[in-house]
């Protein structure tokens, strides 16, 4: 049993807009400080932002007109946390206390993901998907549900009717989809508004990475300050999730879809 929501969902929505702040971020810094957090719904977008740079507001307004179209935006930037920016001073230490988990994906993950963006590519806006072995469940926002029918025969499409969706109708907040993009390897720990010391965003990505690669389940932990995960330096573990996210295309794209 999976559920996978796709990128206009609000929730997505506000994950997208925090990972191209933290873009941004890495724009001006090649290993900056970062952790932002995004609540928007109804009109309205509020954005704090906990980092060692200093963004233009305008930037970040340009960032949520892209993503999420005529809102008014709310940004509060602060500096990090001093004891958290001494933690990262001289070089990568687990910038947060976490346990991680890698689970390799399911065939009934993929084949739901696989639906989900072959749905969105036509749609493009608000969706939610379930799958429970045969039963599958579609929510698609602006869709005829003959059409979704003639395609996924069977399925249980939109089952109080046509509808639209969206921020206008919904909120959204960062991490409230993490079921969506880790399936099986939830945990504790967020992916998405932080920049790559953070062990959320760092430990997670290599979890799932080496789950894949060994077919097997990773569990792991670390302390903050920590400078070895799994027997290996914590700056090596930043490198691997760093080429994960650029060949992803950014913290904003990885955003759209998380891990699965």
């Amino acid at each position: 049993m999976y559920e996978k929501v796709n990128p206009s969902h609000p929730d997505k929505v506000a994950d997208r807009i925090a990972g191209a702040v933290v873009d941004l971020c890495y724009k001006k810094n090649r290993n900056p400080k970062a952790a932002v957090e995004v609540l928007i719904g109804h009109g309205v977008c509020h954005i704090i932002c906990e980092t060692s740079e200093k963004l233009n507001p305008d930037d970040v307004r340009d960032v949520v007109r892209r993503i999420a179209g005529d809102v008014e935006t709310d940004y509060v930037e602060v500096p990090q946390d001093e004891h958290l920016a001494k933690n990262q001073d001289k070089n990568f230490r687990c910038g947060d206390n976490g346990i991680f988990k890698g689970v390799p994906v399911t065939k009934e993950q993929k084949e739901l993901s696989k639906i989900a963006r072959s749905i969105y590519e036509k749609y493009g806006c608000d969706g939610k998907y379930i799958l429970d072995g045969e039963k599958l469940i579609i929510c698609q926002s602006n869709a005829e549900k003959k059409a979704l029918e003639k395609k996924y025969p069977g399925a249980y499409i939109n089952p109080l009717g046509d509808w639209t969706g969206g921020t206008s109708v919904d909120s959204g907040a960062t991490n409230r989809k993490l079921g969506s993009d880790m399936a099986d390897s939830v945990t504790g720990g967020g992916l998405h508004g932080k920049d790559l010391s953070k062990a959320d965003v760092s430990v997670n990505i290599y979890a799932w990475l080496k789950a894949q690669q060994s077919g097997k389940t990773v569990e792991l932990c670390c302390a903050i300050g920590d400078d070895t995960v799994d027997g290996r330096p914590y700056s090596e573990i930043v490198e691997i999730a760093k080429d994960y996210i650029e060949r992803t295309g950014g913290f904003e794209k990885f955003a759209e879809w998380g891990l699965v």
